[in-house]
Protein backbone atom coordinates (compact mmCIF):
# COMPACT_ATOMS: atom_id res chain seq x y z
CA UNK A 1 0.00 0.00 0.00
CA UNK A 2 1.54 3.07 -0.89
CA UNK A 3 1.81 6.52 1.03
CA UNK A 4 1.19 8.65 -2.13
CA UNK A 5 -2.40 6.90 -2.44
CA UNK A 6 -3.73 8.88 0.68
CA UNK A 7 -3.21 12.47 -1.44
CA UNK A 8 -5.93 15.05 -2.57
CA UNK A 9 -5.93 18.31 -3.61
CA UNK A 10 -6.35 21.25 -0.84
CA UNK A 11 -6.60 25.05 -2.51
CA UNK A 12 -4.70 27.26 0.37
CA UNK A 13 -7.54 29.48 1.31
CA UNK A 14 -9.36 26.42 2.88
CA UNK A 15 -6.84 25.83 5.27
CA UNK A 16 -8.87 27.57 8.95
CA UNK A 17 -6.18 29.65 10.24
CA UNK A 18 -8.22 31.25 13.10
CA UNK A 19 -11.20 29.31 14.79
CA UNK A 20 -14.94 29.72 13.71
CA UNK A 21 -16.88 32.79 15.66
CA UNK A 22 -18.90 30.02 17.40
CA UNK A 23 -17.00 26.17 18.68
CA UNK A 24 -20.37 24.49 17.32
CA UNK A 25 -21.24 26.72 14.58
CA UNK A 26 -18.53 24.91 12.57
CA UNK A 27 -20.01 22.55 9.39
CA UNK A 28 -20.35 18.64 10.15
CA UNK A 29 -19.82 16.85 7.29
CA UNK A 30 -22.31 12.89 7.57
CA UNK A 31 -20.70 9.98 5.87
CA UNK A 32 -21.98 6.69 6.08
CA UNK A 33 -19.47 4.68 5.93
CA UNK A 34 -21.26 1.45 4.73
CA UNK A 35 -22.54 3.39 1.79
CA UNK A 36 -20.13 6.01 1.47
CA UNK A 37 -23.24 8.70 1.14
CA UNK A 38 -22.44 12.42 2.02
CA UNK A 39 -24.68 14.78 4.24
CA UNK A 40 -24.11 17.79 5.72
CA UNK A 41 -25.25 19.92 9.04
CA UNK A 42 -24.43 22.24 11.49
CA UNK A 43 -22.21 20.69 14.51
CA UNK A 44 -25.06 22.26 17.38
CA UNK A 45 -27.44 19.27 15.84
CA UNK A 46 -25.48 16.95 16.43
CA UNK A 47 -27.79 15.01 18.87
CA UNK A 48 -30.22 14.83 15.65
CA UNK A 49 -27.60 12.14 14.32
CA UNK A 50 -26.74 10.33 17.85
CA UNK A 51 -29.61 8.44 19.48
CA UNK A 52 -29.76 6.95 23.11
CA UNK A 53 -27.38 4.29 24.70
CA UNK A 54 -24.67 6.04 22.20
CA UNK A 55 -21.47 6.50 24.08
CA UNK A 56 -19.34 9.38 23.16
CA UNK A 57 -16.18 8.83 24.37
CA UNK A 58 -13.39 12.51 24.86
CA UNK A 59 -10.01 13.06 25.21
CA UNK A 60 -9.69 15.27 27.91
CA UNK A 61 -6.28 15.75 27.51
CA UNK A 62 -4.74 20.24 28.38
CA UNK A 63 -2.22 21.47 25.72
CA UNK A 64 0.29 22.83 27.48
CA UNK A 65 1.98 26.37 26.28
CA UNK A 66 4.75 24.56 25.20
CA UNK A 67 7.05 27.27 22.70
CA UNK A 68 9.41 29.20 24.52
CA UNK A 69 11.88 31.80 23.39
CA UNK A 70 15.01 32.55 24.79
CA UNK A 71 18.64 33.46 24.54
CA UNK A 72 21.86 32.76 24.42
CA UNK A 73 24.14 34.65 27.22
CA UNK A 74 25.81 36.05 23.80
CA UNK A 75 22.37 37.06 22.57
CA UNK A 76 21.65 34.68 20.23
CA UNK A 77 18.05 33.83 19.81
CA UNK A 78 16.77 30.15 21.00
CA UNK A 79 13.35 28.34 20.74
CA UNK A 80 12.42 25.98 22.88
CA UNK A 81 9.17 23.90 22.45
CA UNK A 82 8.23 21.48 25.37
CA UNK A 83 7.73 17.39 24.37
CA UNK A 84 7.12 15.65 27.69
CA UNK A 85 8.68 16.36 31.09
CA UNK A 86 11.07 13.20 31.73
CA UNK A 87 11.22 13.81 36.11
CA UNK A 88 8.92 14.26 38.30
CA UNK A 89 11.12 15.44 40.90
CA UNK A 90 13.14 17.90 38.79
CA UNK A 91 12.11 20.23 35.94
CA UNK A 92 13.81 18.10 32.94
CA UNK A 93 12.25 17.70 30.11
CA UNK A 94 12.81 16.46 26.41
CA UNK A 95 12.92 19.15 23.75
CA UNK A 96 13.24 20.38 20.36
CA UNK A 97 15.77 23.54 20.19
CA UNK A 98 16.15 25.62 17.38
CA UNK A 99 19.04 28.22 17.15
CA UNK A 100 21.09 29.57 14.31
CA UNK A 101 24.14 28.32 16.07
CA UNK A 102 24.67 24.69 17.32
CA UNK A 103 23.32 24.40 20.27
CA UNK A 104 25.80 22.24 23.00
CA UNK A 105 25.59 20.11 25.77
CA UNK A 106 26.00 22.89 29.05
CA UNK A 107 24.84 25.66 27.21
CA UNK A 108 22.70 28.44 29.21
CA UNK A 109 19.41 30.06 27.98
CA UNK A 110 18.15 32.45 29.11
CA UNK A 111 14.35 33.16 29.03
CA UNK A 112 11.28 35.62 29.88
CA UNK A 113 10.60 37.11 33.44
CA UNK A 114 14.12 35.46 35.27
CA UNK A 115 13.78 32.03 34.10
CA UNK A 116 16.62 29.74 33.25
CA UNK A 117 17.52 26.86 31.27
CA UNK A 118 20.53 24.23 31.05
CA UNK A 119 20.95 21.87 27.84
CA UNK A 120 22.00 18.62 29.83
CA UNK A 121 22.04 15.61 27.05
CA UNK A 122 20.72 14.42 23.77
CA UNK A 123 17.64 12.40 24.91
CA UNK A 124 17.44 8.47 24.05
CA UNK A 125 15.12 9.59 20.93
CA UNK A 126 18.05 12.29 19.79
CA UNK A 127 16.08 15.47 20.78
CA UNK A 128 17.70 17.64 24.23
CA UNK A 129 17.47 17.15 27.84
CA UNK A 130 16.96 20.55 28.83
CA UNK A 131 16.15 21.48 32.57
CA UNK A 132 14.21 24.71 33.93
CA UNK A 133 15.51 26.67 37.26
CA UNK A 134 13.79 30.23 38.62
CA UNK A 135 12.06 32.30 41.14
CA UNK A 136 9.38 30.60 41.13
CA UNK A 137 7.79 27.07 40.37
CA UNK A 138 8.14 26.44 36.48
CA UNK A 139 4.47 25.40 35.70
CA UNK A 140 3.31 28.76 37.04
CA UNK A 141 6.06 30.43 34.84
CA UNK A 142 5.30 27.84 31.78
CA UNK A 143 1.20 29.09 32.08
CA UNK A 144 2.51 32.90 31.70
CA UNK A 145 5.18 33.30 29.66
CA UNK A 146 4.65 29.83 27.18
CA UNK A 147 3.07 30.30 23.74
CA UNK A 148 0.64 28.02 22.29
CA UNK A 149 2.11 25.45 20.34
CA UNK A 150 -0.40 26.20 16.74
CA UNK A 151 0.64 23.42 14.09
CA UNK A 152 3.04 24.82 11.50
CA UNK A 153 0.52 24.76 8.90
CA UNK A 154 -1.21 27.51 10.47
CA UNK A 155 1.37 29.76 9.78
CA UNK A 156 1.49 32.14 12.14
CA UNK A 157 1.93 33.16 16.01
CA UNK A 158 -0.42 32.13 18.42
CA UNK A 159 -2.37 34.95 19.94
CA UNK A 160 -4.57 35.60 23.00
CA UNK A 161 -7.69 33.85 21.63
CA UNK A 162 -6.18 30.71 21.25
CA UNK A 163 -5.22 30.39 25.11
CA UNK A 164 -8.94 29.79 25.18
CA UNK A 165 -10.07 27.84 21.56
CA UNK A 166 -6.99 25.85 21.52
CA UNK A 167 -8.47 23.62 23.99
CA UNK A 168 -11.37 21.66 24.47
CA UNK A 169 -14.29 22.87 26.61
CA UNK A 170 -13.25 19.50 28.57
CA UNK A 171 -9.40 19.98 29.03
CA UNK A 172 -8.00 19.20 32.03
CA UNK A 173 -4.99 17.12 32.34
CA UNK A 174 -1.98 18.89 31.04
CA UNK A 175 0.63 17.37 28.45
CA UNK A 176 -0.40 17.70 25.42
CA UNK A 177 1.91 20.26 22.53
CA UNK A 178 -1.43 19.75 20.01
CA UNK A 179 -4.87 19.46 20.64
CA UNK A 180 -7.37 16.80 20.36
CA UNK A 181 -9.37 18.74 17.45
CA UNK A 182 -12.28 17.09 16.76
CA UNK A 183 -13.15 18.00 20.72
CA UNK A 184 -12.75 21.55 20.01
CA UNK A 185 -16.33 21.76 18.25
CA UNK A 186 -18.20 21.24 21.50
CA UNK A 187 -19.68 23.33 24.11
CA UNK A 188 -21.02 22.92 27.55
CA UNK A 189 -24.30 23.50 26.53
CA UNK A 190 -24.53 20.93 23.79
CA UNK A 191 -22.69 18.51 25.91
CA UNK A 192 -25.81 18.70 28.78
CA UNK A 193 -28.15 18.94 25.70
CA UNK A 194 -26.68 14.90 24.64
CA UNK A 195 -26.89 14.45 28.05
CA UNK A 196 -29.98 15.44 28.49
CA UNK A 197 -31.30 13.25 25.67
CA UNK A 198 -29.41 9.72 26.73
CA UNK A 199 -26.73 10.19 25.45
CA UNK A 200 -23.68 8.76 27.50
CA UNK A 201 -20.15 10.81 28.04
CA UNK A 202 -16.84 9.07 29.02
CA UNK A 203 -13.37 10.61 29.37
CA UNK A 204 -9.75 9.61 28.57
CA UNK A 205 -6.25 11.15 28.30
CA UNK A 206 -4.13 10.72 25.40
CA UNK A 207 -1.32 13.38 25.40
CA UNK A 208 -0.63 14.21 21.45
CA UNK A 209 2.46 14.34 20.76
CA UNK A 210 5.74 15.21 18.65
CA UNK A 211 4.18 12.58 15.74
CA UNK A 212 0.94 14.74 15.35
CA UNK A 213 3.17 17.07 13.30
CA UNK A 214 5.81 14.59 11.49
CA UNK A 215 5.18 13.47 8.16
CA UNK A 216 5.26 10.02 6.88
CA UNK A 217 8.84 10.13 5.12
CA UNK A 218 8.57 6.15 3.49
CA UNK A 219 6.89 5.22 0.14
CA UNK A 220 4.76 2.32 1.93
CA UNK A 221 2.59 2.74 4.22
CA UNK A 222 3.80 -0.39 6.21
CA UNK A 223 7.32 0.89 6.41
CA UNK A 224 6.59 3.77 8.45
CA UNK A 225 7.22 3.53 12.19
CA UNK A 226 4.41 5.03 14.34
CA UNK A 227 5.10 7.78 17.24
CA UNK A 228 3.43 6.58 21.04
CA UNK A 229 1.78 8.52 23.47
CA UNK A 230 1.26 8.53 26.92
CA UNK A 231 -2.33 7.66 27.77
CA UNK A 232 -4.90 7.06 30.73
CA UNK A 233 -8.19 5.17 30.67
CA UNK A 234 -10.11 5.31 33.96
CA UNK A 235 -11.79 2.49 35.43
CA UNK A 236 -15.36 4.27 34.72
CA UNK A 237 -14.28 4.82 30.78
CA UNK A 238 -13.23 1.26 30.51
CA UNK A 239 -16.90 0.26 32.07
CA UNK A 240 -18.41 2.55 29.90
CA UNK A 241 -16.96 1.54 26.95
CA UNK A 242 -17.34 -2.40 27.16
CA UNK A 243 -21.09 -1.44 29.18
CA UNK A 244 -22.07 0.05 25.61
CA UNK A 245 -20.59 -2.99 24.00
CA UNK A 246 -22.64 -5.66 25.62
CA UNK A 247 -25.91 -3.73 24.87
CA UNK A 248 -25.25 -2.69 21.36
CA UNK A 249 -25.17 0.87 21.55
CA UNK A 250 -22.30 2.42 19.33
CA UNK A 251 -18.99 3.60 20.92
CA UNK A 252 -18.39 6.91 19.33
CA UNK A 253 -14.58 8.01 19.49
CA UNK A 254 -14.20 11.79 19.63
CA UNK A 255 -11.09 12.67 17.41
CA UNK A 256 -8.56 9.84 16.01
CA UNK A 257 -6.50 10.14 19.85
CA UNK A 258 -9.73 8.71 21.32
CA UNK A 259 -9.92 5.69 18.94
CA UNK A 260 -5.95 5.01 18.80
CA UNK A 261 -6.42 5.11 23.13
CA UNK A 262 -9.57 2.81 22.61
CA UNK A 263 -8.03 0.45 20.35
CA UNK A 264 -4.75 -0.10 21.90
CA UNK A 265 -6.11 -0.94 25.02
CA UNK A 266 -8.80 -3.71 23.52
CA UNK A 267 -5.59 -5.12 21.72
CA UNK A 268 -5.29 -7.85 23.85
CA UNK A 269 -8.23 -9.70 25.46
CA UNK A 270 -11.29 -7.73 22.81
CA UNK A 271 -12.56 -5.45 25.66
CA UNK A 272 -11.24 -1.77 26.71
CA UNK A 273 -8.91 -2.19 30.20
CA UNK A 274 -8.10 0.62 32.34
CA UNK A 275 -4.91 1.92 33.04
CA UNK A 276 -1.90 3.86 32.02
CA UNK A 277 0.94 4.02 29.59
CA UNK A 278 2.72 4.49 25.73
CA UNK A 279 0.03 3.74 23.30
CA UNK A 280 1.87 2.87 19.87
CA UNK A 281 -0.92 1.78 17.65
CA UNK A 282 -0.80 2.34 13.90
CA UNK A 283 -4.05 2.01 12.11
CA UNK A 284 -4.11 1.77 8.58
CA UNK A 285 -6.27 0.45 5.55
CA UNK A 286 -7.19 -3.71 7.15
CA UNK A 287 -7.26 -2.65 10.48
CA UNK A 288 -10.20 -4.49 11.84
CA UNK A 289 -11.53 -2.02 14.77
CA UNK A 290 -12.48 -4.25 18.43
CA UNK A 291 -13.79 -0.86 19.75
CA UNK A 292 -15.14 1.93 17.88
CA UNK A 293 -18.30 2.77 15.42
CA UNK A 294 -18.22 5.53 14.68
CA UNK A 295 -16.11 8.62 14.70
CA UNK A 296 -16.02 12.33 14.85
CA UNK A 297 -12.67 13.85 13.47
CA UNK A 298 -11.46 17.20 11.64
CA UNK A 299 -10.45 16.78 8.26
CA UNK A 300 -6.64 15.85 7.66
CA UNK A 301 -3.66 16.37 6.59
CA UNK A 302 -2.98 14.27 2.76
CA UNK A 303 -0.73 11.56 3.32
CA UNK A 304 -0.94 11.38 6.94
CA UNK A 305 -1.39 8.88 9.61
CA UNK A 306 -4.72 10.31 10.55
CA UNK A 307 -6.05 10.75 7.15
CA UNK A 308 -5.05 6.51 6.65
CA UNK A 309 -6.80 6.03 9.99
CA UNK A 310 -10.46 7.23 9.05
CA UNK A 311 -9.46 5.81 5.72
CA UNK A 312 -9.31 2.35 7.79
CA UNK A 313 -12.53 2.99 9.42
CA UNK A 314 -14.67 4.09 6.67
CA UNK A 315 -12.84 3.10 3.15
CA UNK A 316 -10.17 4.72 1.26
CA UNK A 317 -12.24 5.65 -1.66
CA UNK A 318 -14.95 6.67 0.36
CA UNK A 319 -12.73 8.74 2.34
CA UNK A 320 -11.17 10.48 -0.38
CA UNK A 321 -14.60 11.14 -1.97
CA UNK A 322 -15.98 12.85 0.68
CA UNK A 323 -12.84 15.02 0.79
CA UNK A 324 -13.26 15.67 -2.67
CA UNK A 325 -17.12 16.45 -1.93
CA UNK A 326 -15.08 18.52 1.19
CA UNK A 327 -13.39 20.99 -1.16
CA UNK A 328 -15.93 21.34 -3.97
CA UNK A 329 -18.13 22.07 -1.24
CA UNK A 330 -15.94 25.06 0.76
CA UNK A 331 -14.99 22.99 3.71
CA UNK A 332 -12.88 24.00 6.38
CA UNK A 333 -9.68 22.15 6.45
CA UNK A 334 -7.22 20.87 9.46
CA UNK A 335 -7.32 21.82 13.17
CA UNK A 336 -9.65 24.89 13.54
CA UNK A 337 -11.57 23.32 10.68
CA UNK A 338 -14.82 21.41 9.92
CA UNK A 339 -15.54 18.35 11.16
CA UNK A 340 -16.78 14.80 9.96
CA UNK A 341 -19.16 12.40 11.89
CA UNK A 342 -18.31 8.96 10.13
CA UNK A 343 -20.84 6.41 11.15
Amino acid sequence: MLVKDFTFHLPQDLIARHPAPKRDGSRLMLLDRTSGLIGEDTFCNLQNHLQPGDLLVMNDTRVIPARLFGQRPTGGRVEVFLLRRLAASQEQWECLLKSSKKIREGQDILLESGMNAVVLSRSVLDNWVVEFSGDEPFGLWLEREGHIPLPPYLQRDDCPVDRERYQTVVAREPGAIAAPTAGLHFTHQLLAQLDANGIETAFLTLHTGLGTFQPVRVERVEEHKIHTERFIIPPATAEAVNRTKAAGGRVIAVGTTSARTLEYSAQRSGLVEAGSGEADIYIYPGYRFNVVDALITNFHLPESTLLMLVSALAGREHILEAYREAVSRGFRFYSYGDAMFIS
